[in-house]
């Protein structure tokens, strides 16, 4: 069969980088982003972040292919703001949301359990 083994996407080993940052040397303040084991969902997630930072000239992220588990961002700011920090700042954005939500999730569960 052509499928992938599923846990070879998410367990990897620790001399395995989880993003490779390449630097773009045609436009300055642009650098593109390849992520391992990620997809659509994350890709949408980050492009949507950093599109409402203001520093953020383009954001654009691809699947170079659906059965290659990667995901690559591209990402051009402007002169007084490096790429890597932008993208940096809307993942920790990110993680901050999902913990908020995470907590608000757990805290609704609790009152619908105490109610019934």
């Amino acid at each position: 069969m052509n499928q992938p083994d599923r846990y070879s996407n998410v367990l990897f080993g620790q001399d395995v980088q989880k993003c490779e940052i390449k630097k773009d040397t045609r436009l300055q303040n642009a650098a593109t982003f390849t992520f391992l084991s990620e997809d659509h969902t994350m890709g949408n997630l980050i492009r949507m972040k950093l599109h409402e930072d203001p520093k953020v000239v383009f954001a654009g992220y691809r699947i170079p292919h659906p059965l290659e588990p990667k995901m690559v961002v591209r990402v051009q700011t402007t002169n007084d703001y490096p790429a890597d920090m932008a993208i940096t700042t809307a993942l920790s954005t990110l993680g901050n949301e999902f913990h908020a939500f995470s907590n608000e999730f757990d805290q609704q569960r609790e009152n619908f359990w105490k109610r019934n």
